[in-house]
């Protein structure tokens, strides 16, 4: 039976009533953040981190309180789909966006820890000239 996001929070949310079952005793057997637990329950799916992880956080919710999350999963998929085009427009090995602010060479902290170390070796050579170990 296909379903909406708030009609399968609702049908969770009364499920966990039934059993009278917190969401923090949620929380702690099924390692899901009590927050997304939350969004699960209102229908709030855009709250989650990504449909990928909506559809595994609704099968393990719905296991751990005695429903088949498969099904569930399996007959609502187009609730699942992505809408819209996705942008990626991020940098090679970086997580900041090409063109912010800090996505630039880091010039000033690179320079500053390099002068602190010459320093540091121009220190140990005079020190250890004094002591006459060199």
């Amino acid at each position: 039976m296909k379903q909406d996001f708030k009609s399968l929070g609702d049908e969770l949310k009364q499920k966990r009533n039934e059993l009278n079952i917190s969401l923090k005793e949620a929380q702690n057997a099924t390692s899901i953040q009590m927050s997304h637990l939350n969004a699960l329950e209102e229908g709030e799916m855009e709250r989650l981190i990504s449909p990928v992880y909506a559809q595994g956080f609704l099968r393990q919710y719905a296991k751990f309180l005695g429903l088949d999350g498969e099904k569930m999963v399996r007959e609502n998929m187009e609730l699942f789909q992505v809408k819209g085009d996705l942008e990626f427009s991020y940098g090679i090995g970086t997580v900041e966006k090409r063109g912010s602010p800090g996505s630039g060479v880091k010039w000033l902290p690179n320079s500053v820890l390099l002068a602190a170390f010459g320093g540091i070796l121009v220190v140990a050579y005079f020190v250890a000239r004094y002591f006459e170990v060199l």
